[in-house]
Parts: C-alpha cells; sequence; structure tokens
C-alpha cells in the first residue's frame, strides 16, 4: 500500500492493526477481512470503496474523504466519523457494529443502517433526513439536535428520542417503537 493511487484493487487479509497510513487515493478498491483497528487513516481518500467483514474498531478519520463507501459485516465500534471531510461524504452500513461511534455534526441525509448495532452512539447536531435505520438496535444512543425529518425507524429497536431536542417531522416510527419518543417522561403504559 504504498502507492499514493490504488485504483480498483482487492486488498484481502490484512493486517494493519496501531499503524498509520495517510496521503493515499482508493478509488473503487475492496478491503476483505481486514485488520485497521486502532489505525490512523486520516487525510486519506475513499472513493466507491468497499470494507467487507473487516475491524475498523477506533479508526481514525480526521479529514478523510468517504465518498459512496459502503461497510458490510464490519466492526467500527467507537469511530469518531465528525472529523471525515464534507464534501460528498455518503456511506452505507449493514450488518455493521458500530456501537460507541460518534456522528455528531454530519450530513447523514439518506443514509441507510440496515442490520446493524448502533448501541450507545452519539448523533447530537446530526442531518439524518431521510436516513433509515433497518432492524438496528439503538440501545442507549443518544440523537439531539438532530433533525430526523422523514427517517425511517419503523423496523429499529430500543431507541429513546427526545421529539423536543430533534426534528422528527414525517419521521416514520412503529407502534411499539413510538414508546421510546415517551421516555423522557418516565410513565408507565400498560
Amino acid at each position: 500500500m504504498k502507492e499514493i493511487l490504488h485504483e480498483n484493487k482487492v486488498f484481502e487479509n490484512i493486517t494493519y492493526a496501531n499503524q498509520g497510513i495517510t496521503g493515499r487515493e482508493f478509488d473503487g478498491c475492496t478491503f476483505k477481512n481486514c485488520d485497521f483497528s486502532h489505525t490512523d487513516l486520516s487525510r486519506n481518500g475513499f472513493s466507491e470503496c468497499v470494507f467487507e467483514a473487516c475491524n475498523l474498531s477506533m479508526v481514525k478519520f480526521a479529514d478523510a474523504k468517504l465518498q459512496d463507501v459502503r461497510f458490510l459485516n464490519c466492526k467500527l465500534m467507537g469511530v469518531d466519523f465528525s472529523g471525515c471531510h464534507d464534501f460528498l461524504f455518503s456511506v452505507a452500513f449493514t450488518g455493521c457494529t458500530l456501537d460507541y461511534a460518534y456522528f455528531g455534526k454530519k450530513n447523514f441525509k439518506k443514509t441507510t443502517f440496515k442490520s446493524c448495532s448502533i448501541k450507545e452512539a452519539n448523533f447530537t447536531d446530526t442531518d439524518l433526513t431521510s436516513a433509515v435505520f433497518l432492524d438496528c438496535d439503538l440501545q442507549r444512543t443518544v440523537f439531539q439536535r438532530s433533525n430526523l425529518e422523514k427517517a425511517d425507524f419503523t423496523s429499529a429497536i430500543n431507541y429513546a428520542l427526545d421529539p423536543d431536542l430533534n426534528r422528527i417531522k414525517k419521521a416514520k416510527f412503529s407502534q411499539q417503537g413510538a414508546l421510546g419518543l415517551l421516555a423522557k417522561y418516565d410513565i408507565i403504559i400498560k
């Protein structure tokens, strides 16, 4: 991975834990079964890339470009996405563990989170307009001052969010899940 530009390459079974990679561009690349835990991936560009079954826990993405990047069955525990470059930022997550991740102050419009564990994560000041949380567990995840308009929570579980602190116009909730909107009132519903 010493080259500056990598196009349409497959990186498989690479262990790069606790190291740093910076100043690289990855275009159309696929990463399979790689361990990038605790790695500094700051100031790299990833465009139309796929991470599959990778460990990216505690990865640093400061000023990294994530453009049309898909994460499939990856572990991304404790990742701070707030420092990612804003221009053309676009990600999707399927079957991922995103526990303790920080999504604050980021635009996640139309982002799909499918079959993910997103426990104790933080979505403060986040734009989640039209985002979809399909079969996701959002236990103890924080939503504050976030735009959740048209977001779909119909199959998500264990969420609690305050409608007074978030914009939820036309957001979709299941009947059972809607109880999470009342959590702050500490009421009993039978």
